[in-house]
């Protein structure tokens, strides 16, 4: 999908205002077909190989209830180039006003019935950037809505800092914002449903979530890309 002038004005003022956009039919139904076909061939054949810690599971070692492999783009030449798409390039430094330097792409999935919730949370907490010029794009890889555990954020709350954060207790998330629930979290929360090939991309300082996976038949796939601006610093002391 390209975009016109008028659509990236218009992504981007959304963006800015409400921390996070939504961009419907950015992958194709054929790109979509090729990422799933790559990914069973990497869980197949590639997860083997894959770091234990950087591969998560609802039930330990179950292929049907893998949860998160965080670094896919390291250990396949199919994920290292979708992340690097210059589709995602060019949307992410629009987004930033920033040169962007790709970092990672994720793998997440919420099993039927058992896929746990994820913790109200700000990206920039894990990344520890400063200052946090970042992103995340989360590609749907299936449809997802109120039932199988869709993204919820937190409008403007990029705007307003850190918030504390703490112990989860959620594996694969382990870290929740403490303080989450406020009368202004609450009135602010959109719900966002999504289908395959629709992305959602949101500042590392945006706040969100996801319930659990309540459906008895449907799972809910997506992959996470994230991009630093190049005047994000990291700090390796922490």
């Amino acid at each position: 999908m390209s975009l016109s002038k008028r659509k990236r004005s218009q992504i981007l003022s959304n963006f800015n205002a409400d921390g996070f956009v939504f961009i419907p039919n950015f992958f194709s139904i054929d790109e979509i077909g090729s990422i799933l076909r790559n990914l069973k061939r990497v869980i197949e054949d590639v997860l083997p190989n894959i770091p234990e810690n950087e591969v998560f599971y609802e039930n330990q070692r179950d292929l049907s209830m893998l949860k998160q492999i965080s670094t896919l783009n390291r250990h396949d030449l199919f994920f290292y180039n979708l992340l690097i798409n210059p589709r995602l390039i060019e949307l992410s430094e629009l987004l930033l006003n920033d040169p962007v330097i790709v970092k990672y792409l994720a793998y997440f999935n919420k099993p039927a019935l058992i896929g746990k919730e994820t913790p109200p949370h700000q990206d920039a907490y894990y990344f520890k950037i400063s200052p946090p010029v970042a992103l995340t794009i989360w590609v749907a890889l299936e449809s997802s809505d109120e039932e199988n555990g869709n993204v919820k954020y937190i409008r403007g709350s990029h705007l307003k800092g850190m918030r504390p954060h703490g112990k989860s207790g959620t594996f694969g998330f382990s870290q929740q914002i403490l303080d989450f629930g406020t009368d202004e979290d609450l009135s602010e929360e959109v719900s966002l449903q999504v289908k395959a090939g629709d992305i959602l991309v949101h500042h590392s300082l945006t706040i969100h979530r996801a319930d659990k996976n309540f459906s008895e038949s449907r799972s809910r796939k997506g992959l996470g890309g994230v991009y630093y601006g190049k005047t994000a610093q990291e700090d390796t002391l922490i």
